[in-house]
């Protein structure tokens, strides 16, 4: 879906082409221009041009956004807000076609998806919430969970969603994994039960199976049942959810998403009546002119905010946060005593202060942050100490350091490796390089875009890598995941974890969490597993980012965060109103 031509502009001083001897008639001096030799342009008659494309764009983003599977126009009173309805606005960028199958796996892409595809259960400031499913049971000791459906659910397009609609999206996402896959491959059988209720059996008890089936978005047969390539399914339909948003805009090139209220949805009434996000330059300047609502702020421009009681500020907790991995394909990189030597020869202090800017929690070598429900706070703790990195590095060959200053073995190898990581990482990559270096290890610097090193780190195409992400306050089952050599079919970068690592205890731990639906038994086996976890430094946190919020109470003032995530701006019930209808 396109709502822009793509089209080169005609710039001052660059030369175009017409069929023939024309006159400017806006030029003084009334002078011809041979445009079929290339005479420059004039500059009046850029600016009429320039003028006539920027009108031409605005046009075309107005009469080509898609209503809920049709075409509508954008009014004025749709853009500004009509009796009191808010509009609100957004930073854009392209994080892909927000159907199940076709966003891109971060944050930005899925929950932009997630605004127009209900689940059956949600998340609240405190933990699951029952949403297309009024009630729930957990049956079989965490075997079969039994979910009772609400009625009256409609479609984007009119058509009702029904207890089929449900039992068909579990068993196809179970067979054709979705962008985040929490459910593939774990599913033994769907069934309907009288009274409107879906009864799901896995293969294996499985602690985190309601937290996965609640969040799996629920997709109409209608729509999807003969399609049988779903992440290159991205016709208009392939984005007709149940959600309390219809996606009526959608730009790849610009980076324009536009999502409205849509009007018979079952749940809570829409308190935003219009969601869009638009490109910007700048965030923290857009938002200051008034053209976005909200953006994220450093804690070194936090006092230009503080001073004004138009603002609010909300600190995020730690739940998104930088790793530093390790590829088990290098020789070296698979010794612990080498791994724990480069975690004793990083401060990761000195991270938050110069890169995060103060606002991030350092990393916990357990892996989970401090703000997590199962956080341990009494595992191993490193601090910077060269003597005893150095120390690590010489029991492990490495006990010479040549005219460079780096370490090398008895064959003359030299402890050097290439690090992976997007532009936006280099200075972070920078300040380990300098800390590692004075321990001898040499690292050389492999920066690309995102995407580039998404794809790399998925395909352990680096020695060692730093990557960004979200979900760091999901349910710790993610641990077996990164570590149990788990894989759940999904292309988040939060799921990326190693590869050629075995390690029968910690193994053993991670599957028993797995299938312990004892609450409090669970947490001590997790407790456990961080400090497994924390000795073999499979990788290394760096830090959780603490990010301030800025935004205008008086403009809209419904944010909230969900119990395990960290954007206001994400939180399906950000939107809404929170009374649930029955």
């Amino acid at each position: 879906m396109r709502l822009f031509p793509k089209r080169e502009l005609d710039l001052p001083g660059t030369y175009i082409m017409e069929n023939d001897m024309k006159l400017c008639p806006t030029n003084r001096n009334n002078e011809s221009f041979n445009f079929r030799c290339g005479r420059k342009i004039c500059h009046v008659c850029y600016m009429k041009r320039l003028r006539a494309v920027v009108l031409f764009l605005i046009l075309f983003l107005l009469l080509l956004v898609t209503g809920c599977n049709r075409q509508e126009e954008l009014s004025s009173s749709d853009l500004a807000g009509n009796d009191g309805e808010i509009v609100i606005r957004l930073e854009g960028g392209d994080w892909g076609y927000p159907s199940p199958y076709a966003h891109y796996p971060r944050g930005p892409g899925g929950f932009k998806m997630c605004l127009i595809f209900d689940s059956l259960l949600e998340r609240d400031e405190k933990g699951l919430i029952p949403w297309l499913a009024k009630e729930y049971e957990i049956l079989d000791n965490g075997k079969q969970f039994l979910f009772t459906i609400r009625k009256g659910v409609k479609c984007h397009d009119g058509k009702p969603l029904t207890i089929d609609d449900v039992c068909f999206s579990f068993e196809y996402a179970s067979k054709h994994p979705m962008t985040w896959s929490y459910i593939f491959n774990k599913i033994q059988k769907v069934e309907k039960i009288a009274g409107e209720k879906v009864m799901v059996t896995t293969l294996k008890p499985d602690s985190a199976m309601l937290y996965n089936l609640g969040r799996t978005r629920i997709i109409p047969i209608h729509i999807w049942k003969d399609i049988k390539m779903p992440k290159e399914f991205t016709a208009p339909e392939a984005v007709t959810g149940c959600g309390p948003y219809c996606l009526t805009g959608y730009s790849k090139e610009h980076g324009i998403y536009r999502l409205k209220a849509f009007e018979d949805y079952w749940g809570p009434k829409q308190n935003v009546k219009i969601i869009e996000y638009i490109p910007v330059s700048e965030s923290v300047l857009a938002f200051e002119k008034g053209e976005i609502d909200m953006t994220g702020i450093s804690a070194d421009i936090l006092p230009r905010f503080q001073k004004s009681k138009k603002y609010k500020i909300v600190k995020s907790p730690g739940f998104w946060g930088f790793r530093l991995l390790f590829n088990f394909k290098n020789s070296a990189l698979k010794k612990k005593k080498i791994r724990q030597a480069i975690r004793y020869a990083i401060d990761l202090d000195e991270l938050v202060v110069k890169n995060a800017r103060g606002a991030a929690i350092s990393g916990n070598a357990g892996i989970l942050p401090p703000d997590h429900l199962m956080f341990n706070h009494d595992i191993k703790k490193y601090q910077q100490n060269y003597t005893v990195s150095e120390k690590l590095l010489s029991e492990t060959g490495y006990n010479s350091i040549n005219n460079k200053g780096i370490r090398v073995n008895s064959s003359g190898e030299a402890l050097s490796f290439k690090i992976l990581c997007s532009r936006g990482e280099v200075r972070m990559v920078e300040i380990l390089k300098e800390q590692l270096m004075k321990a001898g290890i040499l690292v050389n610097i492999c920066s690309t875009d995102g995407k580039t090193r998404d794809a790399r780190v998925r395909k352990y195409e680096y020695n060692m890598a730093i990557i960004g992400h979200g979900g760091w306050g999901g349910d710790p089952d993610y641990l077996r995941e990164r570590f149990g050599g788990y894989l759940s079919g999904t292309e988040s970068p939060s799921s990326s974890g190693l590869s050629n690592y075995n390690n029968h205890a910690l193994n053993q731990l991670l599957e028993k969490q797995h299938v312990e639906m004892d609450g409090e038994k669970r947490e001590a086996i997790v407790y456990k597993i961080q400090q497994y976890l924390a000795e073999d430094v499979l990788e290394i946190p760096l830090f959780y980012t603490t990010e301030y919020v800025v935004y205008r109470p008086a403009k809209y003032d419904g944010w909230i965060c969900m119990f395990d995530h960290h954007s206001l701006s994400h939180s399906k019930l950000s939107y809404l109103q929170r009374k649930i209808c029955n």
